[in-house]
């Protein structure tokens, strides 16, 4: 019979998302010394995360609200669902273009603020709505920074819709780059995007790599017609630069799904209230996606999707398997073998893999693995947590 485990959820997770989990797993919102926690918007940076959590999932893209480099020095990954809400936020982001190109939001205001008998109203509309008049999108510019599952599936659509699109991303995956369609112009840089989009989407995650990418100094060299969108992240946009620009007629809208003081009530602003994955399908998907991820790391050691670990995954070879999270530092492989060796323990097969500073391992052996194997291998040094996941 399988051991139980306990799953900690912070936020209400979909039904279907939770039902990938096994039978023997535990489920709630109120679980002491949990193996792991799904989570998706709250802020988990002041949480005291007890020492039994093995893994966090969080049934969303960004994991801002968690604190990754703390648990990355425990060695405890954290999943998320890439890609998941991608349709999502690419129907959001073609619905801003079209806000951003007939100035829509105006025209509702102007509406709502007409007064007087139907004939009044009319002929008030007829002389108003010129100012309001707008472009297509055929034939216009979409430029994308940032060029992953959103990036592609919004650079998709808006070729659909007739327009050319630039894109620019220099941590583009083989993955991305396959999903990608052809059409899409390589720009070789963010002020390049700039230059000839008349549309600019953004889709980055907010690094201090990232914050304020677009400033004061990158705004100065866009189109001043341009529509500026912005369903990634609240700092990637300095916002006060937005609105010098703004009102001084060097940028036409800012499209965002952040609201802030700074931008409210401008008349050439549009902030939703981070819509860009509020659809009932992009919850479903994201937590199933993670929920998934989340058992095959807790039975089997397998990593994918892991914002702070690598991919690694190791098809069983017995049913016996140690998992190793450790510094990625030279003769690690090495000396986590000779335990082994010295324990009697065959390894029938093993992988590593790294990522940035992290690197894990997994090892197929050929009878159980005992608590002093396990004590021999937390005890080298850079090794951060060491699990045995028999069959």
């Amino acid at each position: 019979m399988a051991d139980v485990r306990k799953v900690l959820t912070l936020n209400a997770i979909s039904a279907r998302g939770l039902a990938r989990l096994p039978q023997h797993y535990v489920v709630g919102g109120d679980l002491a010394d949990p193996d792991a926690i799904l989570v998706r918007s709250t802020n988990m940076h002041e949480m005291e995360i007890p020492a039994s959590v093995q893994a966090i999932g969080r049934a969303g893209a960004g994991t801002n609200n968690i604190p990754v480099k703390k648990l990355s020095e425990r060695g405890v990954p954290v999943f998320n669902a890439p890609g998941a809400n991608a349709n999502a936020v690419k129907e959001l982001v073609v619905a801003g273009m079209l806000m951003g190109a007939r100035n829509l939001m105006p025209a509702i205001k102007f509406v709502e603020g007409l007064t007087g008998t139907d004939e009044e109203m009319h002929k008030a509309t007829e002389a108003g709505k010129k100012q309001f008049a707008g472009m297509e999108l055929p034939g216009r510019t979409l430029g994308v920074i940032g060029l992953g599952a959103i990036g592609s599936y919004i650079a998709e659509a808006a070729i659909k819709l007739g327009m050319n699109v630039a894109g620019f991303d220099p941590a583009i995956t083989v993955d991305a780059a396959w999903r990608l369609p052809s059409q899409v112009k390589r720009a070789e840089s963010v002020e390049d995007v700039l230059r000839q989009a008349d549309f600019v989407t953004l889709h980055v995650p907010l690094l201090d790599t990232t914050r304020h990418l677009i400033n004061a100094q990158r705004i100065g060299v866009m189109r001043p017609d341009a529509v500026l969108l912005n369903f990634a992240r609240e700092g990637v946009v300095d916002n006060a630069a937005v609105i010098e620009a703004l009102d001084a007629g060097k940028l036409h809208a800012y499209i965002c799904d952040f609201p802030a003081n700074a931008l409210a009530g401008h008349s050439n602003v549009v902030a939703l209230p981070h819509l860009g994955a509020s659809t009932s399908e992009a919850e479903e998907n994201c937590a199933v996606m993670v929920a998934a991820q989340l058992a095959d790391y807790l039975e089997n050691g397998n990593i994918q999707n892991a914002v702070n670990f690598p991919n690694v995954s190791l098809a069983r070879e017995s049913a016996y398997r140690i998992a190793v999270a450790h510094a990625n530092v030279p003769n690690m492989v090495g000396q986590i073998s000779s335990v082994l060796a010295a324990a009697g323990l065959n390894i029938h097969n093993m992988v590593n893999k790294s990522k940035g500073d992290m690197a894990y391992t997994l090892a197929d052996v050929d009878s159980a693995v005992t608590a002093a194997v396990l004590q021999q291998i937390s005890a080298i040094p850079g090794v951060l947590a060491v699990r045995h996941l028999p069959a």
